[in-house]
């Protein structure tokens, strides 16, 4: 009878580390149906519980960016993106080896960047790129990943002269690397890992306009209109593609 009871107390104290816990499984389900508020705020209410969860800290960091893209408010939204580097920090600090820690660290601080000033947003553009590197080291099919690190290259190939001012300041000049051809070749690699994956086309989509390649643009732009929506960001990202190709 003690070892039926032992055993029975070594499956309860065991079952957590097997299943995962209920309220992210919730959490998980509301970000799949594009209910982004809901999930970050199951996302909170297991974390509160569980504050040394990997899993937990990197999706929180990842919804935070979510919620925050809808929020109209300025402070409001800077007050998420910063909630969201907070919880992709603590990712990081949780599992260094982790390749989604990096990456959303990394999109959050590209977040953050978008309200901060020039000469902000140059400053943290070195810790993005690092951040961006590191995910993609981490592992290689990290899609998401190559697109930051995509959209770092276009951003850096087109600073205004103000920005490179500060690039000067705070990261030796411009860095040489940085081009748009490599943009679109880590687009395109974002692609080739996850061809359904709306946003990749049309941010190569929106590099191509850019480069005045309309053409290939214009398929690219065709095709996010082509896929079926699988994040809640989607359905805005249709819209955009619509308008870039009306004004093609």
């Amino acid at each position: 009878m003690f070892l039926r009871l032992v055993f029975i107390s070594a499956l309860l104290f065991l079952m957590p580390l097997w299943g995962q816990n209920p309220v992210t499984a919730a959490g998980d389900s509301a970000f799949n149906a594009f209910d982004d508020h809901k999930a970050m705020q199951l996302y909170e209410q297991a974390y509160a519980e569980h504050p040394d969860d990997y899993e937990l800290a990197w999706k929180l960091a990842r919804v935070c960016v979510n919620v925050g893209e809808d929020t109209e408010d300025d402070d409001a939204r800077a007050a998420l993106y910063e909630k969201g580097a907070f919880y992709a920090r603590k990712a990081v600090e949780l599992k260094p080896d982790g390749s989604n820690g990096h990456l959303f660290l990394s999109v959050a601080l590209g977040r953050v960047a978008l309200d901060a000033s020039a000469r902000q947003r140059v400053k943290m553009s070195k810790e993005i790129r690092k951040e961006a590197e590191k995910a993609i080291a981490l592992n290689p099919q990290n899609d998401i990943a190559y697109h930051v690190l995509a959209r770092w290259h276009r951003k850096i190939s087109n600073l205004s002269w103000i920005e490179k001012g500060f690039a000067d300041m705070f990261l030796g000049g411009v860095p040489q690397d940085a081009s748009m051809e490599k943009a679109i070749a880590n687009f395109k690699k974002a692609i080739e890992i996850n061809p359904q994956y709306i946003n990749h086309h049309l941010e190569l989509g929106i590099t191509y306009q850019m480069e005045g390649r309309d053409a290939l643009a214009k398929k690219e732009f065709e095709t996010v209109l082509s896929l079926p929506e699988t994040t809640s960001r989607d359905a805005g990202h249709k819209a955009t593609a619509r308008e870039r190709l009306e004004d093609l």
